[in-house]
């Protein structure tokens, strides 16, 4: 059984699971569907396009599938997908996709949590189990991978993508890629050393830790171009997972790295 609020406006297009919570005075649309044992707090808007999976937590006053604030935009209907277990706490806003071509979406994976006041702009594609926190601010077009921490108050540029592993200092804005299991911080953000706690947490060990911070050493203190210093970490750093996803990571990138503080 589902727990509704006679007082929240539901269209009734909309399509609910099994154990969904609706409060009162919230907001969905017509185009929408949400999966079973979801919390719907009060005043949350949830708006056409947006597709949510099993076990998110919604709280007051936030929007999911806002309309884009994108010149781009021209009206038609467009898409946001939530995977399962999401926490979005007050007043974030997210807004679905710019496009409403094949597979265009911005998408959310999952148990992810949006601290108060995070926006994550049009054609976002979020991993799993990041955290932003409080005020965090992502423009359009952003690819967050897996496990990344985004302190207080981040502020992004458009198209960016951000690496597994890594974290963002309070306060810092950047508008390159941010590569794995690193640590960077500032205005505009600077590379400040291998995430070695959050590698550590997570079972990595310290070998393979030293075999990153050596082939950042290649990355950061040389002069050479990112396919040379993919070329010197195949050839002198022994490989194996987290090698192999820093090399990826490097070759395809398109906006360029982040410097070293």
């Amino acid at each position: 059984m589902s727990n509704i609020s006679d007082k929240a406006y539901i269209d009734p297009k909309a399509k609910l699971g099994n154990n969904v919570t609706v409060m009162p005075f919230a907001y969905i649309e017509g185009d929408v569907e949400i999966g079973d044992d979801c919390v719907i707090y009060p005043h949350v808007s949830i708006m056409n396009g947006t597709k949510m999976g099993k076990g998110n937590t919604v709280f007051q006053g936030t929007v999911l599938g806002a309309v884009p604030q994108d010149f781009n935009y021209c009206g038609r209907p467009t898409k946001l997908i939530i995977g399962d277990k999401n926490i979005f706490r007050e007043n974030v806003v997210i807004a679905r996709s710019s496009y409403d071509t094949d597979g265009s979406a911005t998408t959310i994976g999952n148990e992810n949590f949006f601290m108060e006041g995070v926006h994550i702009s049009h054609d976002n594609h979020i991993g799993n189990a990041n955290v932003f926190g409080y005020g965090t601010k992502l423009a359009g077009d952003i690819t967050v991978e897996d496990h990344v921490i985004f302190s207080s108050s981040i502020i992004t540029n458009a198209g960016c993508r951000v690496g597994r592993y890594s974290m963002i200092v309070a306060n810092s804005y950047f508008s390159k890629d941010v590569p794995p299991y690193i640590i960077a911080s500032g205005d505009p953000i600077e590379f400040c050393g291998v995430n070695k706690p959050i590698l550590q947490r997570s079972g990595v060990d310290e070998k393979t830790i030293n075999h990153v911070a050596n082939a950042y050493r290649l990355v950061f203190n040389g002069q050479n171009d990112i396919m040379d210093v993919c070329n010197q970490i195949v050839q002198q750093v022994p490989p194996g997972e987290e090698i192999d996803n820093i090399i990826t990571f490097l070759s395809t990138s398109k906006l360029g790295l982040i410097t070293k503080l």
